[in-house]
């Protein structure tokens, strides 16, 4: 391998984003952002490292094993690296937004990285845009969170959009008296995320055959919930189910065009959720777009609060980025006074500004990736030669 080869490695997850796809990106997040906004939530901006222990706290203990650590030099204390926004929410508002009006509206956008990609998520190191909504525990709060996020990605161009409702919290209920210790839980819950029901009934036992009801039942929410109220489940998870229907009728009425789907036995990247939660995915898209869900944040003395959120991943947008008009550039030749060039920067224009006299403009024009270029104080359009005003 060349010495320029080993300059240009980058670690596995990680890369550089390049024309087009860094403006795509940053674009979508600045729309992203402008739409939670004007739907009342308020910027928010946690630092990239904080100390461990601090990181760790509350609901970051179920991302302990994501999380990048090192020595501060300064403190001599070991600091993590974010991998997840939403657990720093929940610290900042479990302690300098504690005294805050509730329900409280908070956005964020920002980088994140982790020790090791996924299957369905190979990067390690991605940017997050999201909301979450605090101290309200109504399945009205819930609704919102995913409409808003619907929203935002619809008004960015995202189409054919399902919601994927579950709660992971259910067949914990259903377990609840079969005392199963922590390995076997941990091989139930990766059966039931892969649908195994072979494995399900093997570590469930006799409890297994709901749990294989559950998994039976998943499918679009008309035909899911019809099959989810006939099966025999505890008053508590019961309870859980009758949230789930309200919330997925509550999303229904705000917008119908979303399709909604239940899988109520899927878990994977759920670690500290403890509600309904959901998964938004576009047909246009190979994987999913966002994900959230309820969880609780702890408050100390043993008081938790109630809040939900959802987050949106624009890294899996990207393979958008070839579908999106071209950007309009012109080129100005060596010699355009600056406020004409500002004139057109005004218009909506991207400009290239030329630095030698001698060049042919159009030719030049075209090197440079621009669409258009300035002649005689006229704008041309490169591939059809036709002028605009």
């Amino acid at each position: 391998m060349s010495e320029n080869s080993n300059r240009t490695l980058l670690p596995e997850g990680l890369r550089d984003l390049l024309p087009p796809q860094a403006a795509f990106e940053a674009e979508a997040v600045d729309r992203f952002t402008a739409c939670f906004v004007a739907n009342g939530y308020e910027r928010i901006k946690p630092p990239l490292i904080e100390f461990e222990e601090t990181l760790l706290s509350g609901v970051g203990g179920a991302v302990a094993n994501r999380i990048f650590r090192m020595i501060d030099p300064v403190s001599q204390r070991m600091l993590g690296l974010r991998a997840d926004v939403t657990t720093q929410i929940a610290r900042i508002a479990s302690t300098r937004l504690a005294d805050a009006q509730r329900p409280l509206r908070l956005m964020y956008s920002g980088q994140v990285l982790r020790v090791s990609g996924r299957e369905l998520r190979p990067e390690r190191q991605f940017t997050q845009v999201g909301i979450e909504l605090i101290g309200a525990e109504s399945s009205a709060a819930d609704a919102e969170v995913i409409v808003v996020l619907a929203d935002a990605l619809s008004e960015f161009g995202v189409k054919n959009l399902t919601i994927d409702l579950a709660l992971p919290k259910l067949v914990r209920l259903v377990c609840k008296d079969l005392k199963l210790d922590d390995s076997k839980y941990v091989r139930l819950r990766q059966a039931l995320d892969h649908k195994d029901v072979m494995q399900v009934r093997e570590v469930a036992g006799p409890r297994g055959e709901v749990l294989i009801q559950l998994v039976e039942a998943s499918g679009p929410v008309e035909q899911a919930q019809k099959r989810l109220v006939a099966i025999e489940l505890p008053d508590a998870g019961r309870q859980q189910l009758n949230l789930l229907f309200d919330v997925a009728a509550r999303v229904r009425s705000a917008d119908s065009s979303l399709a909604l789907t239940l899988d109520v036995v899927e878990s994977r990247g759920f670690e500290y959720h403890s509600g309904v939660t959901f998964t938004i995915f576009s047909n246009e898209i190979e994987r999913e777009v966002g994900r959230g869900g309820r969880y609780n944040i702890e408050r100390g003395d043993n008081n938790v609060e109630p809040a939900t959120g959802g987050t949106l991943f624009v890294d899996s947008l990207l393979e958008l980025s070839g579908h999106v008009g071209e950007q309009r550039r012109l080129y100005v030749p060596m010699g355009t006074e600056r406020y004409e060039v500002k004139k057109h920067q005004t218009a909506g224009w991207a400009v290239v500004s030329g630095f030698s006299e001698s060049e042919d403009a159009a030719v030049e024009a075209k090197r440079l990736g621009c669409t258009h270029v300035l002649l005689d104080g006229v704008i041309q359009a490169l591939k059809s030669a036709s002028v605009t005003t």
